[in-house]
């Protein structure tokens, strides 16, 4: 790895807290809305974080705030174990990408990557070396003397990083910089960020609306929504035991039932539910609920399991067969909402036709019961 890589950071840095952040009862307003409602989040040095929701969710807010182009109303941040609440983005040590990826059109590609070193005043032989260095680590080698308009966008965003890991940063901020690019680019784009995250150690903080990107990228991933943090987790936490009605919904599909807890349940502790439409289901409680609490039943397409009717379970009539390629949905009318049940390409169950009866079973773990507001 290049030397500039490992050159001795800010030694105001507390020992031990190199590239950690803290946000502590993060408040942002904006006039009567409240963009950011009391969201705590510890980021570990060396760690990918996303900020996952939907527009309005408060992400790219938090994401400002901690890179100190806004300021919070109220709450603390600090990096590596210095409160920077207050402090210009130019003294918190940090790299930043955008969407857009704000290039120097006049100046090459070189010249866009040491332009923060020329800032910081390092002298013209340093930054080339640097510059050259941090172009070698985005596997660009040989395209310093192009501009920006000679390369491709997946090009341009790999220069746009070069350019914000080039002084070394603690902490690398990423706004939704995939969003410009096709699929095919983008998913390509993902495991080369990640595997350069790896290689320089660095913290990323990453904000997209992506889930799939989220889950591929992220060694955790932060649910926001409305202002408001809903969980914090590694990807398969989050997928199989959402904590929220919300996580369930927005990470990955879920299949929802409104019904009615047949008995107490501790947090995670297995209970039946009587369905709307009468029927009984087994899930277990997300929250402690109490007997006779109105909930809402979740259950993943794909784990929703077939068999011949009046076998147990719930009953289901196929409506309709979506193939699309490596799986099959199928759409069934139960004594309550349409269900989806998902069969993947090598599925050797012969796949039921529109008008089948069928059977639906889950296992209790596969269910999630969330009490309604």
């Amino acid at each position: 790895m290049s030397k500039y890589l490992h050159e001795r950071r800010n030694s105001s840095i507390a020992v031990g807290s190199a590239g950690q952040v803290a946000v502590r009862d993060l408040v942002k307003r904006y006039a009567d809305v409240v963009a950011v409602n009391g969201v705590s989040l510890d980021v570990r040095g060396g760690e990918f974080l996303a900020l996952l929701g939907p527009s309005g969710s408060g992400k790219t807010t938090i994401l400002m705030n901690i890179a100190g182009f806004d300021f919070p109303d109220s709450g603390r941040i600090e990096i590596s174990g210095r409160d920077v609440t207050w402090m210009s983005p130019d003294k918190r040590d940090l790299g930043m990408v955008f969407q857009r990826y704000t290039l120097f059109p006049h100046m090459s590609v070189l010249d866009n990557i040491a332009f923060p070193l020329r800032m910081r005043k390092v002298g013209r032989a340093e930054r080339e070396k640097r510059a050259r260095a941090a172009l070698q680590t985005v596997r660009l080698d040989g395209y310093g003397d192009r501009r920006p308009a000679q390369l491709s966008g997946g090009q341009q965003q790999r220069v746009a990083l070069a350019r914000a890991i080039v002084y070394n940063p603690q902490v690398l901020l990423m706004d939704e910089p995939l969003s410009a690019l096709d699929k095919n680019l983008r998913e390509e784009m993902q495991i080369e960020i990640k595997h350069l995250q790896r290689k320089l150690g660095v913290t990323v903080i990453f904000v997209t609306h992506d889930q799939t990107e989220a889950l591929t990228m992220a060694d955790r991933v932060a649910v926001l929504n409305l202002g408001a943090l809903q969980q914090i987790g590694a990807p398969k936490d989050l997928y199989e035991a959402p904590a929220t009605e919300f996580v369930a919904g927005f990470i990955g599909e879920s299949n929802f039932w409104p019904g009615i807890a047949t008995s107490d349940a501790a947090a995670n502790e297995q209970l039946a539910v009587q369905l709307e439409g009468g029927e009984i289901a087994q899930a277990c409680a997300a929250t402690p609920l109490r007997k006779g609490t109105q909930v809402r039943l979740a259950v993943r397409p794909e784990r929703v399991r077939l068999g011949p009717a009046a076998a147990g379970g719930v009953g289901g009539t196929v409506e309709e067969a979506i193939y699309a390629g490596s799986v099959t949905t199928l759409m069934l009318r139960t004594k309550g909402p349409i269900l989806r049940a998902r069969l993947s390409a090598g599925d050797e169950t012969a796949e039921p036709r529109p008008g089948a009866d069928l059977s639906l079973t889950w296992r209790p773990q596969d269910a999630r019961a969330y009490p309604t507001s």
